[in-house]
């Protein structure tokens, strides 16, 4: 068990000191291969790779569609073009939550998170300016949007992390509405009421927008879309997802094939945007594996037995243990989809055996691991964090308290709350 701890230890170290995880999860699961007494050639070529790959081999196909249907909203202009329209009607005054509707706009109609920072990004510098908002909210305002309740939260979304808990646990993804409901209600108005009590407290402190820093930055792309077009592709993809029940690569590729459809006249930059998403999902489903190969080295180590007794020990409801199982691997891998498929990967069986025994819902089990995953991912480790910094152009002492907030704190209340309503019954 001490050898599993320090391997997280070690992976958690080399992610925040911004090393790449393709390399630094085999690093880490080294250590724990030679604290558990396992053939570390093995440990590496066979039991490594064979996480890595299995991975790759179940999702490559969802990370691949949802990159190109991610590209291809941001290249015709239609993801920009239904972020104005939230503009126009929430109104440049309200700029914080025009910013968050937006985002959740997007990521709860199956874009990734990573292409909604990029489309989303120009548009809160724009509304920041004009509201004199601190420009260092604009990263905890994103991630509010696109890495909390739509990502983890409300029953329907089409993102990796309800697809996941869906396979492992013979659910749906539209599994305990009430819980994800109430959850991503929580997430929302605490992260929302935060960022505008911080937008006051700097206001007060003399901070305005720091036009210097974003001074080329404008927001000024020529949308050859109309926003019409952008929603009527969002809503393809979670209706024919959650409705007509079609798979999620289906559902996705319908949203596409409308994108190319109606956008057309602009086939000569097809190629080019399919060629950039192919090389974005393969570099983003090899970092996920890549934690998933560390998280299958851990699996066998003759200590994740006592961990695991451990965890379905620790009193009062299963829930429990599935949340502090997800959320804590989560955390050590700076990844929501990754922690999730190590806990569930190793002990899914088990919940649905409890499950079946203590008449607690399958459905609770899925909410609560989607929900639970989004709480400690966003440790300043995580790849997405350093990725949206990195884009609005600040640092972590800069934005990450109110990242956060936004993206631990509050998750991790919600995840407590829906424990706590799913233990009663309630889904």
């Amino acid at each position: 068990m001490i050898g599993i701890f320090l391997g997280l230890a070690a992976l958690v170290f080399l992610a925040y000191r911004g090393y790449n995880i393709v390399w630094a999860a085999p690093i880490a699961a080294l250590v724990v291969a030679v604290t558990g007494g396992l053939n570390l050639f093995e440990a590496y070529t066979e039991t490594y790779m064979e996480g890595l790959v299995g991975f790759t081999k179940s999702w490559f196909p969802v990370f691949l569609f949802g990159a190109i249907y991610g590209k291809m909203m941001e290249m015709t202009g239609a993801a920009k073009a239904v972020a104005q329209l939230i503009r126009r009607l929430v109104g440049s005054s309200r700029a914080i939550l025009s910013v968050v509707i937006a985002c959740a706009a997007l990521t709860y109609g199956g874009v990734s998170l990573f292409v909604v920072v990029f489309a989303i990004y120009p548009m809160a510098v724009e509304l920041f300016r004009e509201a004199d908002i601190s420009n260092r909210l604009i990263p905890g305002t994103i991630s509010l949007g696109a890495f909390t309740f739509t990502m983890t939260a409300l029953p329907g979304s089409p993102q990796l992390n309800n697809l996941i808990a869906s396979k492992y646990l013979g659910t749906t993804t539209m599994a305990a509405p009430i819980l994800g409901i109430v959850a991503g209600g929580i997430m929302l108005g605490c992260g929302y009421l935060w960022l505008k009590y911080r937008e006051n407290l700097l206001r007060k402190k003399g901070e305005h927008f720091v036009d210097d820093l974003y001074a080329d930055v404008k927001d000024d792309q020529v949308i050859h879309s109309h926003w019409g077009i952008g929603l009527l592709s969002l809503i393809t993809v979670v209706l024919t997802l959650n409705l007509l029940k079609w798979h999620a690569i289906i559902a996705i590729g319908a949203g596409i094939l409308i994108l190319m459809v109606a956008h057309i006249k602009q086939y000569k930059k097809f190629a080019k945007t399919l060629n950039e998403a192919a090389t974005g999902a393969v570099t983003s489903i090899l970092n996920t594996a890549a934690a998933v190969g560390f998280g299958t080295v851990v699996k066998t180590a003759p200590g994740f037995a006592i961990l695991t007794e451990k965890l379905l020990g620790l009193g009062g409801s299963p829930l429990l243990s599935e949340a502090v199982a997800i959320t804590t691997l989560a955390g050590a891998t700076g990844s929501s989809s990754g922690g999730m498929t190590i806990a569930l990967e190793a002990l899914a069986p088990k919940y649905l055996e409890i499950a079946a025994t203590a008449g607690i819902s399958p459905e609770a089990f899925h909410r609560v691991a989607t929900v639970a995953s989004g709480g400690l991912d966003t440790l300043p480790h995580c790849g997405a964090v350093i990725t949206l910094l990195s884009v609005c152009r600040l640092k972590h002492s800069d934005s990450y308290f109110d990242i956060g907030m936004v993206c631990c704190v509050f998750p991790v209340l919600a995840a407590i709350a829906i424990v706590i309503l799913g233990s009663m019954g309630i889904v």
